[in-house]
């Protein structure tokens, strides 16, 4: 099980990052041993100071695929849940600098968070790419969005990213997040939400 991380796919998060977006998917991978146990708290890890939260669609691949073309690319997917990718913002930032990879920053234990609850693609009358989600910190919104949003849509995701490697049934694709990305602290509590429909709930412990 691969998970795929779409980074840059909203415009409004680039700019805040003060990053440009870019002309063709970013992505990157997590590990399986990145998944954060159901209803286990985040625990900031003590090698950073500075922890985002990240909320993102997610799509779970129920085929394998090779070099699929976009106008196939909904074969590929049968239904769309909600996560965040937690980013130790200031190791990226260092690596970035220093021209190195981010998988530190990215892909450590526990830094993906991916909702139980999945939604079949074809359960939805008018298109779920319409459908709101928002993540809350403390009871407030703080990140909110629709795939109408993303810079690249989910069928050229699968599409260039499967160009580069084969999607296998199970994998999941994280397609990136919208702005309000912001740190996170001990006793912090992030809930998301799909179609107003909350869809985990995650308390954060400090070190």
């Amino acid at each position: 099980m691969k998970l795929i991380c779409i980074g840059r796919n909203y415009a409004e998060h680039a700019k805040e990052l003060g990053n440009s977006v870019p002309k063709e998917p970013l992505f990157f991978l997590k590990p399986d041993s990145a998944i954060l146990a159901h209803r286990h708290p985040f625990y900031i890890p003590d090698w950073t100071q500075d922890v985002h939260h990240e909320v993102e669609l997610l799509i779970r691949i129920c085929r394998n695929g090779k070099a699929v073309q976009a106008e196939f690319a909904h074969r590929y997917f049968d239904a769309i849940s909600l996560g965040i990718d937690f980013t130790a913002r200031d190791i990226q930032a260092e690596a970035k600098a220093n021209g190195h990879p981010w998988e530190k920053a990215k892909a450590f234990d526990g830094s993906a968070v991916i909702s139980k609850k999945w939604f079949p693609v074809d359960s939805f009358t008018e298109g779920w790419e319409s459908v709101p989600f928002y993540l809350e910190k403390n009871g407030e919104k703080v990140q909110a969005g629709s795939a109408l949003h993303m810079t690249h849509h989910v069928h050229a995701l699968i599409a260039h990213v499967s160009k580069y490697m084969t999607l296998k049934m199970g994998d999941v694709i994280f397609t990136g997040t919208p702005a309000g990305v912001g740190r996170v602290e001990d006793g912090d509590t992030l809930e998301g939400f799909f179609n107003e429909e909350s869809m985990f709930r995650v308390n954060i412990h400090g070190t």
